[in-house]
């Protein structure tokens, strides 16, 4: 459900495509794992238009056909763009910013309903994990 007042967008200053922001996230970025997802991400000050970017990916080694793997992309961003607020609203909170990457790695394709429900589970635990990074920074200062 939607909250009132936020639109469920996903414009281009919401995806991850700088490639130098790529490769430090793949390079000194944390990761997770929710079936069938992994999930890389990285933290850092609030700056720039949107809290929170992220590219999203479809293993090739799973899905030969382009096709295929487009279909999945667009469902997961869907999917993304109809549950993201809880992360900005988390983010806007605490004033950080978070690039991640969403990379299924399933073996065979999901219906909308598997892809949304793993697509929210995914957003609360990167929001308990920026939580436990942060908690950790805070005691080391």
């Amino acid at each position: 459900m939607k909250p009132p007042g936020i639109k469920q967008t996903f414009k281009k200053h919401e995806r991850l495509r700088s490639s130098k922001m790529i490769r430090l996230l793949f390079a000194h970025g944390n990761t997770f794992l929710i079936h069938p997802f992994r999930v890389n991400w990285l933290i850092g000050k609030q700056k720039g238009l949107s809290p929170a970017s992220v590219m999203i990916g479809v293993s090739r080694k799973s899905f030969r056909n382009a096709s295929d793997r487009n279909h999945l992309k667009r469902l997961c961003r869907e999917a993304y763009r109809r549950n993201k607020h809880s992360l900005y609203k988390h983010l806007e909170e605490h004033e950080l910013s978070c690039n991640f990457s969403i990379v299924y790695i399933g073996k065979s394709k999901a219906d909308y309903s598997v892809i949304e429900k793993k697509i929210i589970i995914l957003i609360q635990r990167l929001i308990s994990e920026l939580e436990i990074y942060s908690h950790q920074n805070k005691t080391r200062s």
